[in-house]
Formats: C-alpha cells, sequence, structure tokens
C-alpha cells in the first residue's frame, strides 16, 4: 500500500497557492464594487449603533469591523480600465479614478489600512480607542468619496 502515498506525495509538496485573481469585466466591476461599499456601510452603520448603545456587544462589533477590512481589500480591483463612466456605464465613479490611478491607489490603500487598524482594535475592547479609529475609517471613507465619488 507504499504506492499511493508515494504517488500523492509530490502533488502534497507543491505550494497551495490560490491563482491569481483577474478584474471582472466592467458591468459586473460595477455591480461588485457598489455591493461592496453597501456592504462596508451597513456594516460601518451596525459598528456605529453599537458604540451610540448603552451597551455594545463587543462580537458585533468584531463581526463589523472585520467585514469592513475583508470588503476594503477587495475593492481596489474593482476598477479595471472600462468600468467608469467614459465608457458609457452608470456609476458615480469620477473619471479620475482612471486618469490619477496613484491618487486613487493611495486611497484604497489608506482604506485597506484603516480597516485592518479598525479590527485590532476593535479586538482591544477599549470604547474610546474603537470611537477614534471607526471614525478615522469613516473620514478614509469620506476623503475619497470627496474625490472619487459623484454621488456624494
Amino acid at each position: 500500500m507504499l504506492g499511493l502515498p508515494l504517488i500523492i506525495l509530490p502533488m502534497l509538496a507543491q505550494p497551495l497557492t490560490a491563482a491569481p485573481t483577474s478584474a471582472p469585466a466592467p458591468k459586473a466591476a460595477i455591480a461588485a464594487r457598489q455591493a461592496g461599499y453597501k456592504k462596508m456601510g451597513a456594516a460601518m452603520k451596525a459598528l456605529n449603533d453599537q458604540l451610540k448603545s448603552g451597551a455594545p456587544v463587543k462580537a458585533t462589533m468584531v463581526a463589523a469591523a472585520q467585514t469592513i477590512a475583508a470588503t476594503a481589500r477587495e475593492q481596489s480591483r474593482l476598477f479595471p480600465a472600462g468600468s467608469g463612466p467614459t465608457a458609457g456605464l452608470s456609476t458615480d465613479a469620477l473619471p479620475n479614478i482612471w486618469t490619477d490611478r496613484a491618487t486613487f491607489d493611495g486611497q484604497m490603500a489608506k482604506l485597506i489600512a484603516e480597516s485592518g487598524k479598525l479590527v485590532g482594535v476593535v479586538n482591544g475592547g477599549n470604547i474610546d480607542a474603537i470611537r477614534a479609529q471607526a471614525k478615522a475609517t469613516g473620514g478614509t471613507c469620506a476623503g475619497c468619496h470627496r474625490q472619487f465619488r459623484a454621488d456624494n
């Protein structure tokens, strides 16, 4: 019975990595990014609602922060060339996302960093620190909206 493991062994020795994810088609990208931002908004609302309550539930805040951070990491790939208003598609994304990509990518990196910090702070449980980081994360969102979104 040694034959089977010897056949499988080389396959197990290979790294287990995911194939690179390519950007979706323009219409699918728009739908996915809009859904992602709505998901992030709902999670931010859930987090802020907990912070406004008299007895915030840590598990709810952790789940909300994790949703924001995980979704933020996916959003930047959802702005491929041809998925803006110049392609004749309905979107609130402004053309300068594609003409000033370095600034946009910087804003996306800042969102990823701030939402990652949010997860850590929420896990720490200090309500004042959570409020401050939620405000910083929300400020990052607002800053990007002012620069890159038509429907503010």
